[in-house]
């Protein structure tokens, strides 16, 4: 009976350590812009209001310099159901409109699937985020 229990107990503590937390999300990642194929840095982070915002902190090209510091994404809110981030606002630089947003974490927690749309998440696009430990020097 002992041994049942210590057993229950160490798989129990082993799922916990597994769970995401809704905190996981924060950090610097990296990503390639669909459209233009040019590298940047976000950091994601906790906002005032609870949800979470993203902001740019590097970029490839140094022609985008202006867009360091904008806060691209706002919104987020964690369904710990789901275990995603929904209801995001998504505003892609040099394009017009807010794109709606989710975010799925890699069971690692080292990769982000980011999906913006218009309207129905069918008609949108999928970009992945990488986890990096530190913002990068820009040139």
């Amino acid at each position: 009976m002992k041994k049942i229990l210590t057993t229950i107990l160490i798989c129990t503590f082993a799922m916990a350590g597994f769970a995401q937390k809704a905190d996981d999300i924060c950090g610097i990642f990296h990503s390639v812009d669909p459209f233009s194929k040019e590298g940047s840095q976000c950091e994601i982070y906790k906002a005032a209001d609870g949800t979470y915002e993203a902001k740019v902190v590097w970029v490839e090209n140094p022609k985008k310099k202006p867009q360091l510091g904008l806060v691209f994404m706002t919104n987020l809110v964690y369904d710990a159901e789901a275990k995603e981030y929904k209801k995001g606002k998504l505003k892609y630089p040099g394009k017009p409109g807010t794109y709606s947003t989710f975010i799925r974490m890699s069971a690692d927690k080292n990769t982000l699937h980011m999906r913006g749309y218009l309207g129905a998440s069918f008609l949108g696009k999928t970009v992945d985020w990488h986890r990096e430990s530190k913002v990068r020097v820009q040139k």
